[in-house]
């Protein structure tokens, strides 16, 4: 699954050095001289039009012929299959790096590889992250910008919610018993059965776990505090889990418990039918993921077609396939050209949904730095 690297500072460097390493070449001009036919830099574009149209900017792209993305797993949301179709679509090669990687991750690779052909032109990431990092995106609003909502994008297009689940508790019925509230996860039944996706001061997924938990526990959004002393009294009783979850650790019983997000846990049972979902009564909390482009990427023309890409009816539909919530779903709907039956078929939610706001999540991403090591330590 994605963003689940719980790794110290050093090691996620060591990770990200190593991983490009064996392909990077010397670095080269990353495009930030080149020009639109309208004479806008491409680096610079802010719309399709800046180059004269979609049929301009598919040029554009097809002639940097590459795009480098990061931290995208072929099972997270489909993005297999939204990569093979746009390699397929355009005839622009995809490199894939670090794709079990952490939000951080990202950016740290991005600040690396800075003025290399490796560099990530692209960014999809967790709320706390890219909130704090907006200065290394390049604003672009794509065609379909006025069908997504206002709250779930930058003005100026500068990041752009993509898709989006609720946060849930997935579990395995034939290892555990049913779970109908996170307090059962206190019990005995559950010694060391409960894992977490990721660090919730590196890891998007994890952060709306630890979110979640804290309203059951009496918490909020705004107060994140009993949900870190859960997972201190789940590490004390021996329930807690210090393992990624990824689909092989889900299928073998290796993590027969899981907290994340409803489309990645539903996913699992296509494959393990005894694999069930349930998003607390009282905890929906709703989060998307952050799309941006790297302002330094080395394939900016080509960066500016993905999110074209990613937000059209095509795209949208291709996170739905997965399981995942698109941004434009409602525009989608009343135009008749969502994919109904998946769309039908997403997980039941009971109760109003709860989104982090910007000051929420900066707030607890300052209480988590502090406070989570010293909790699960």
């Amino acid at each position: 699954m994605k963003r689940t690297r719980i790794l110290a500072a050093t090691a996620v460097a060591a990770l990200v050095a190593t991983s490009f390493a064996a392909c990077s070449p010397p670095a080269k001009e990353n495009g930030s001289s080149a020009e639109t036919k309208s004479g806008v830099k491409i680096t610079e574009a802010t719309s399709a039009a800046d180059f004269g149209g979609m049929d301009a900017l598919v040029k554009a792209a097809k002639k940097e012929g590459e795009l480098n993305v990061i931290a995208l797993p072929p099972t997270w949301a489909n993005y297999g299959n939204i990569i093979k179709a746009f390699e397929a679509k355009y005839s622009i090669k995809i490199n894939s790096q670090l794709p079990d990687g952490a939000s951080q991750d990202e950016i740290n690779a991005a600040k690396q590889q800075a003025g290399k052909s490796t560099a990530p032109d692209v960014f999809d990431l967790g709320q706390s992250v890219a909130l704090a990092n907006t200065a290394m995106f390049a604003p672009y609003k794509v065609e379909h910008f006025d069908e997504i909502p206002a709250q779930y994008k930058d003005p100026n297009g500068t990041w752009v919610n993509d898709y989006g689940g609720f946060m849930s508790i997935g579990y395995d019925s034939k290892k555990v018993p049913d779970i109908t509230s996170v307090d059962d996860l206190l019990k005995p039944e559950y010694k060391g059965k409960v894992a977490l996706n990721g660090d919730p001061t590196q890891a998007g997924a994890a952060f709306s776990g630890v979110v979640m938990v804290a309203m059951a526990q009496g918490g909020s959004a705004d107060d994140i505090a009993p949900g870190v002393n859960f997972f201190k009294k789940l590490k004390a009783a021996g329930n807690f889990l210090p393992v990624d979850p990824t689909a092989a650790t889900i299928e073998s019983g290796q993590t027969p418990v899981v907290i994340d997000w409803d489309y990645l846990n539903a996913a699992e049972t296509a494959k393990l039918p005894s694999w069930k979902v349930v998003v607390p009564s009282g905890t929906a909390v709703a989060g998307y993921y952050f799309q941006a482009i790297n302002k330094a990427g080395p394939h900016p023309a080509a960066a500016r077609l993905w999110q074209e890409f990613l937000y059209s009816d095509e795209g949208q539909n291709l996170w739905l396939a997965g399981g995942a919530r698109p941004v434009r779903a409602d525009a989608m709907v009343k135009a008749g050209t969502i994919d109904k039956k998946a769309y039908d078929a997403l997980p039941a939610v009971e109760g109003e949904p709860v989104v982090v706001s910007e000051d929420q999540s900066a707030k607890a991403t300052t209480y988590l730095a502090s406070n989570w090591a010293k909790a699960i330590g």
